[in-house]
């Protein structure tokens, strides 16, 4: 499995908490407005298929990501900042988002380093938070 472009953190603690702690992080942050949570597991669940813990988070600052679509608008795909947390088959929780620097890459962004470096940052924070 290819992972360019994408980090991934394990978890010093079980699925719920790690999510929980995520949420908890971004809704008390003044800058950042959850804007979706999609929980696959129970997606799967209403088709009786199985599949393990898996949520993602979508979340976003128009301060910073405003700019960045501005510039290039195609990175509105990858906008809201999206934090997937999920439990492989052996119980590892792990927590994946996109490195802002490949989308920076990705979507041939000039001139915004400041606000890509910020963001990198911070998704950085908010990750260390929910894993500790």
């Amino acid at each position: 499995m290819s992972t360019t472009g994408i980090i991934i953190k394990t978890s010093h603690q079980d699925f719920e908490t790690t999510y929980q702690k995520l949420r908890n992080v971004i809704d008390n942050n003044p800058n950042l407005k959850i804007v979706a949570e999609l929980n696959h597991q129970a997606n799967a669940a209403s088709v009786g298929l199985d599949l393990n813990p898996t949520r993602i988070i979508l979340f976003g600052n128009p301060n910073l990501g405003t700019p960045l679509m501005q510039e290039v608008q195609t990175i509105g795909l990858d906008l809201p900042q999206k934090i997937l947390v999920h439990q492989d088959s052996e119980g590892k929780v792990t927590v994946s988002y996109n490195d802002p620097l490949y989308l920076k890459e990705r979507h041939s962004i000039e001139n915004k380093d400041a606000v890509l470096q910020k963001i990198a940052g911070a998704l950085n924070k908010l990750t260390d938070a929910a894993i500790q």
